[in-house]
């Protein structure tokens, strides 16, 4: 392995992705961490604020894990209302993405929003500043529920009258067989056709 002054033998592509919640440079100054160690971790440095400090994220981050978990879970993917966006912004995540993505895959597992996000309604905080989010985003999540509910009534309208031929779905509404498929997954229409 080649160390960091040239020495040694051989060659690694070895790439290293770390985090800390402490400010690594005030941790070194104060003896509390290594400095030579800090010097070889410290390459591209990128400063991300905590998810309470960027809540205009929440809803992508949102729809960026439901799709992921409910792949991995093999689940229908469930549609937030606007209530429950709304207390996914009020909240103040402690547990910042991590708490995000775990309460996201809950959703998913339960197949119920309202339920997962039951708790975060009994936070002070959440309870407190939920009148506020709803002034500033919940356009946006309405939105974004219509427009996912409309897709999926328009899959299953050219399902229907493909008589559930899906390459003849595709062509009538002009998107690939592939993004049918997932498109089929993703909006939960599998199962109706099965309930028939």
């Amino acid at each position: 392995m080649r160390d960091g002054d040239g020495s040694g033998v051989g060659k690694s592509r070895l790439r290293l992705i770390s985090s800390a919640s402490q400010e690594l440079r005030a941790e070194v100054e104060s003896g509390r961490f290594r400095r030579d160690l800090y010097f070889r971790i410290n390459g591209v440095c990128l400063r991300l604020p905590p998810l309470r400090e960027r809540k205009e994220d929440i809803p992508a981050l949102v729809e960026h894990f439901l799709a992921k978990h409910s792949r991995e879970l093999r689940r229908h993917t469930p549609v937030l209302g606007s209530q429950e966006v709304e207390l996914l912004i009020a909240h103040d995540w402690p547990g910042n993405i991590r708490e995000l993505a775990n309460l996201v895959q809950k959703m998913v597992a339960l197949g119920n929003p309202t339920m997962a996000v039951a708790d975060l309604a009994t936070t002070g905080r959440a309870a407190r500043s939920a009148p506020k989010a709803s002034q500033t985003f919940s356009l946006k999540a309405a939105a974004r529920a219509a427009s996912r509910q409309a897709e999926r009534e328009l899959i299953l309208k050219a399902l229907e009258q493909t008589r559930w031929n899906r390459k003849r779905a595709a062509q009538e509404l002009k998107i690939s067989y592939k993004s049918l498929l997932y498109k089929i997954k993703q909006t939960g229409v599998e199962g109706e056709k099965a309930s028939e």
